[in-house]
């Protein structure tokens, strides 16, 4: 179940991996086309700029709008052991086979126009459906005189037939469990300020063991998220609320339940971790700080820039679990504060530097309170500081570039094809072999592999290879290699004569 719990998280960070160019081009097409920012800016009034952004803007909307659709076939793509092709094909005619059996079904017992949208619920439905029936008959053999329709070809078929079935279970058992869904919202929203607490705690913690992708989908794109009417239409779910909200040049005033599953990450994201990174190149002896300096300095511009945290997190993770769950807690506060504060920036997909100016910056502080962001991520970057000082010295935690240590090894380098493939070899060398290896994958900064036999993973060769830590789970490993792990990924693949 939990190697399961794995692959679906990283399943979905396939398609969620398109929204930050989605929402590059809503944000700065929704924020220079919108209103209120012409008339601040008359130079923006000009009729090619106004054609360009518009376009930008509903570019951006339509891949929002059909992120359901997307999340399906990211899931199909990722569990499907074989002709992912296929799979894929297979996902987007069952979601589609699946929504048209509920508007049909609609359309004769609901005359009178109610709607229903599955949102990730129906995604995650059909696309765990439809990857079954592809890995059980891809590879299928009928009688003869039905041959044409066998193998890959057959799965697209079979999966229209499970999507009328699907539709009609959504059509029958969704409207009660759509209201138990918002009542849940609603006494999550009811929680206040300690609810949005519990959710950056309990988000933080998931991401230790990397299922936090598996969790925050929930309420980026469900009625967990809370539910508005936004422009005379009902949305559920925060980041739809969000971008619905940027899209509707009519809106005034802050942005509202969209935004506070995403305000709080700011803090944590811009100014506590690269202030944690400095704490932690400070904790290293002077005369060794120049070898360890880059290091530093990479994943500390990746959690600002970026918002991703992981190689970061990832030095401390392990060798103090407690002052990883004391981060957590820190991040917990800060969605906390930002919620006390009507902090309403959103993201498309992490807290870095690009989505606050995007979403916080661009869009006016009338809109967001982007201002009281800044004395406020000070203040985090401040107690991050103190904290992991204070940590590392009072408890010597080994730390990169503390104690005699493999970290000595680690370099901050642009490597070519050919050494990659080369240490892709010793990676695979170092899992046990191709006979222990039983599926491998990637993440945005893990390499993810299922083996037979953990003991016969050697993990000090892995970290000598640049790994910033290994991870072992049940039935498998987590090897984090940062913006490598994927590169790393398709060269096993490649030697393993794995066909995607």
């Amino acid at each position: 179940m939990f190697k399961q719990l794995q692959r679906i998280g990283k399943s979905f960070m396939l398609p969620i991996a398109i929204l930050p160019a989605a929402g590059l081009l809503l944000g700065i097409g929704g924020a220079f086309s919108n209103p209120t920012t012409i008339a601040t800016y008359p130079i923006l009034d000009n009729q090619v700029l106004q054609v360009i952004f518009n376009v930008m803007s509903s570019a951006g909307n339509v891949i929002f709008g059909n992120l359901s659709m997307l999340l399906s076939v990211g899931l199909a793509i990722g569990l499907a052991k074989r002709d992912k092709a296929t799979a894929a094909l297979a996902a987007v005619v069952g979601y589609l086979v699946m929504n048209g059996t509920i508007a049909s079904l609609l359309s004769i017992f609901s005359p009178e126009g109610a709607a229903i949208d599955t949102g990730v619920i129906g995604a995650i439905a059909i696309g765990s459906v439809v990857v079954w029936l592809h890995n059980r008959y891809y590879n299928i053999a009928l009688p003869q005189v039905l041959g044409f329709f066998g193998g890959s070809r057959f799965v697209p078929i079979v999966a229209s037939f499970a999507a009328i079935a699907i539709g009609s279970i959504f059509f029958i058992m969704w409207p009660p469990f759509q209201q138990a869904l918002i009542s849940t919202g609603q006494y999550i929203s009811k929680a206040g300020p300690i609810g949005t607490f519990l959710y950056g705690f309990l988000m933080r913690l998931s991401g230790a063991v990397g299922l936090h992708h598996a969790i925050y989908p929930m309420f980026w794109y469900s009625e967990l998220g809370g539910v508005e009417m936004v422009a005379g239409q009902q949305i559920a779910g925060a980041q739809n609320i969000f971008f619905a909200q940027l899209a509707d040049p009519n809106h005034v005033g802050l942005f509202t339940e969209g935004t506070r599953y995403f305000a709080g990450r700011f803090s944590t994201m811009m100014f506590g971790l690269p202030a944690a990174a400095l704490a932690l190149y400070h904790s290293v002896d002077k005369d060794r700080r120049k070898k360890f300096g880059g290091l530093f300095l990479g994943v500390a511009l990746t959690s600002f820039l970026t918002g991703i945290t992981e190689p970061l997190e990832f030095m401390f993770l392990f060798v103090a679990p407690l002052l990883y769950v004391f981060h957590a807690f820190l991040d917990g506060v800060s969605f906390l504060i930002a919620d006390i504060l009507n902090i309403s920036i959103g993201n498309t997909f992490s807290g870095g530097v690009i989505d606050f100016t995007l979403f916080g910056i661009l869009q006016g502080n009338a809109k967001t309170n982007w201002l009281l962001q800044i004395p406020v991520g000070l203040a985090w970057a401040a107690l991050y500081y103190v904290s992991f000082r204070f940590f590392v010295a009072k408890f010597n935690i080994l730390t990169p570039g503390r104690g005699d240590d493999i970290d000595e090894t680690v370099e901050v380098k642009a490597v070519g094809k050919t050494e990659l493939r080369e240490d892709a070899q010793k990676i695979l060398v170092a899992l046990g072999g191709p006979e222990n290896i039983e599926d491998v994958d990637a993440c945005i900064t893990r390499l993810r592999v299922s083996v037979k036999d953990q003991d016969k993973v050697q993990d000090d060769i892995l970290k000598s290879l640049g790994a910033t830590d290994v991870l072992k789970v049940q039935g498998g490993i987590q090897a984090v290699y940062g913006a490598k792990a994927i590169l790393y990924k398709n060269h096993i693949h490649d030697i393993l004569g794995i066909d995607e």
